[in-house]
């Protein structure tokens, strides 16, 4: 019980909790919009800044940061490049990503042990400064969200009623996939960034099982989203396991469940 009352959990309980809000909130729009893969494409183009910071030994999840932005912007272009082939943007970039990782690993093999946290999820390793940044990425993401999340409901049903309504169809889907990076590129020293992912999306594949409106499926996403955190960090601050995988395992554990429970119910 020490553990759970020391600065470092305290802290890894505050980042945990901010990110349990933005990584539901920004994946329901994304599995609405089929863009589940977008998560993992950005987070391998984060780890390819990740990598470059500690190459110039500048703040590493700054610079996964702006990688994560630019590859959003890009990934909005090829979009409409490829309308018909949307999904080709994600498959091209994610390429791009992991080529880049590769080159600053073998450029810097003696920080390859610190990279590899990143990977995995290092939530116990939380600073000050993270925390600040996570803080900021977690009200710019809800001020936006409740602000338009009409706008993009429309848009994450029917893109082109949207257009047609007058909605700024281009400016509203380049906000969402910004803000995808920006919760991704916060998240990956939380989760990791082989996980983070599963944090975007099955509290939200959870809820949409449960929710019987748009308004609902948020506010069970974002509750399923800390619920798993919380208890994740919990268990595994006391046994000693990884936090990342055990907050993914915990979110699958509740999905098969509650299919279960649905199914049930339904019988």
């Amino acid at each position: 019980m020490e553990i759970l009352m020391s600065d470092f959990f305290q802290r890894a309980l505050a980042g945990g909790l901010l990110i349990g809000i933005t990584a539901p909130l920004i994946g329901l729009f994304l599995v609405l919009r089929r863009l589940s893969m977008i998560g993992d494409t950005l987070s391998h183009v984060t780890i390819a800044g990740v990598a470059l910071g500690f190459l110039i030994e500048v703040y590493p999840i700054g610079v996964g940061l702006v990688f994560a932005v630019l590859a959003s912007f890009a990934i909005e272009k090829l979009r409409k490049a490829y309308k018909s082939y949307a999904e080709l943007s994600i498959a091209i970039i994610m390429s791009g990503g992991v080529a880049l990782a590769s080159l600053f690993f073998t450029l810097g093999k003696g920080y390859n042990t610190d990279v590899m946290s990143y990977l995995f999820g290092s939530i116990y390793t939380l600073d000050a400064t993270d925390l600040k940044l996570v803080g900021v990425v977690t009200l710019i993401v809800v001020i936006v969200v409740a602000l338009l999340h009409k706008e993009f409901f429309l848009l994450s049903f029917e893109e082109d009623a949207a257009a047609v309504t007058g909605l700024p169809v281009r400016l509203l889907n380049m906000l969402i996939t910004i803000m995808t990076a920006l919760v991704i590129s916060t998240a990956i020293k939380i989760v990791g960034a082989l996980l983070v992912s599963a944090l975007l999306t099955i509290p939200v594949a959870v809820s949409l099982l449960m929710a019987r409106s748009f308004k609902s499926a948020i506010i069970l996403s974002v509750v399923i989203g800390e619920i798993a955190v919380v208890i994740g960090l919990v268990v595994a601050g006391i046994w000693n396991l990884a936090p990342g995988a055990t907050i993914v395992l915990l979110l699958i554990m509740m999905l098969i469940l509650t299919m279960i429970g649905k199914k049930g119910f339904r019988a």
